[in-house]
């Protein structure tokens, strides 16, 4: 898949809260929400920390498609659910170092927090 810009890298490693628009899987309307990102400088990342159960993060894995408000663009993303515990922990140290002791990594061997099993990787769905 590709890959992002290192300006909207760069973007993402400042900006503390960005807007993700997604598609309602039922209404079919666009759905703004303000949330944290966080990049390892080659990737984005996002999460919800409530989990899976909020709409967001269901209207991504139902459309596959949202739009990320980010460096003063509007950029169409995929998403890819990370599944992998160990990438999905690592996600956690990510936002911890940015946002402080608020975010809670679990442990290895622990089950994952509600916000772990809630992370996407994000991607350019056309050429960022």
């Amino acid at each position: 898949m590709a890959r992002f810009a290192a300006e909207i890298l760069d973007a993402a490693a400042k900006e503390r809260e960005v807007t993700l628009t997604t598609v309602g899987r039922k209404s079919g309307k666009r759905r703004p929400v303000t949330i944290w990102i966080s990049t390892d400088g080659e990737r984005l990342y996002i999460r919800s920390g409530e989990g899976l159960t909020r709409d967001w993060p269901q209207n991504l894995l139902v459309r596959g498609e949202a739009t990320l408000r980010l460096g003063g663009k509007s950029i169409a993303v995929r998403p890819r659910h990370v599944t992998d515990p160990e990438e999905a922990r690592a996600t956690s140290h990510l936002l911890r170092q940015k946002y402080g002791d608020y975010v809670k990594p679990s442990k290895p061997g622990e089950p994952l927090t509600k916000g772990e099993a809630a992370v996407f990787e994000l991607f350019p769905a056309g050429g960022a």
